[in-house]
């Protein structure tokens, strides 16, 4: 399978740059070709201009967007890595979905309403977050960042949606936590993707 990972972390020492690492990893000894966009080596524009939409809408994709939307065609899976900033995506990935899930190329509207244009995909993401995973669970958190992304970008495009790890506390864990949460990750991946 072709598996399209969206990276987006500022730090390479940080756990996520060892969750995405251990991700690719994975699927490479599992034999799928990983493609990974790095946002912020990228230096990915994130703030979709009256410009782009206009380009667009006049069938003339800019072309970074254009990229993404290739990286994105190509994949038969597409895995979002990234920490839980004020309880949402951070700011480069929220652009990165504004920007490059466009309608007429994630979404289209009919009669019936919402066309979803990239069924038969299949999306997967892992966060992390410091708060502890019981405090989210008990406030509601979990499940609203699940229904955010889970249904409001995979499932609104036609995405399948087929995990989803959360990773709390991070910043107050020992080492072998760590360890820990990048042996669910391989666990994970292999799971759903041996």
């Amino acid at each position: 399978m072709k598996h399209l990972v969206v990276y987006a972390h500022p730090y390479a020492d940080s756990l996520n740059h060892s969750i995405m690492e251990t991700t690719v990893n994975e699927l490479k000894k599992n034999g799928h070709e990983v493609v990974v966009r790095d946002l912020y080596a990228l230096d990915f524009q994130p703030v979709l201009k009256p410009e782009d939409t206009a380009a667009m809408k006049a069938g003339k994709t800019p072309d970074d967007i254009k990229t993404e939307q290739e990286f994105i065609a190509e994949a038969d899976v597409i895995t979002f890595i990234y920490p839980i900033w004020w309880t949402g995506l951070p700011a480069i990935l929220k652009g990165y979905v504004d920007r490059v899930f466009a309608f007429g190329f994630a979404y289209s509207a009919g009669p019936e309403g919402v066309i979803k244009l990239l069924e038969g995909k299949k999306g997967f993401i892992i966060n992390t977050h410091g708060t502890p995973n019981e405090v989210y669970d008990e406030i509601g958190m979990t499940a609203g960042l699940k229904v955010t992304s889970d249904i409001g970008i995979w499932d609104f495009t036609g995405i399948e949606p087929v995990g989803h790890l959360l990773f709390g506390s991070i910043g107050y864990l020992d080492e072998e936590a760590y360890k820990g949460m990048l042996k669910k990750v391989e666990d994970t991946i292999n799971s759903h993707f041996s």
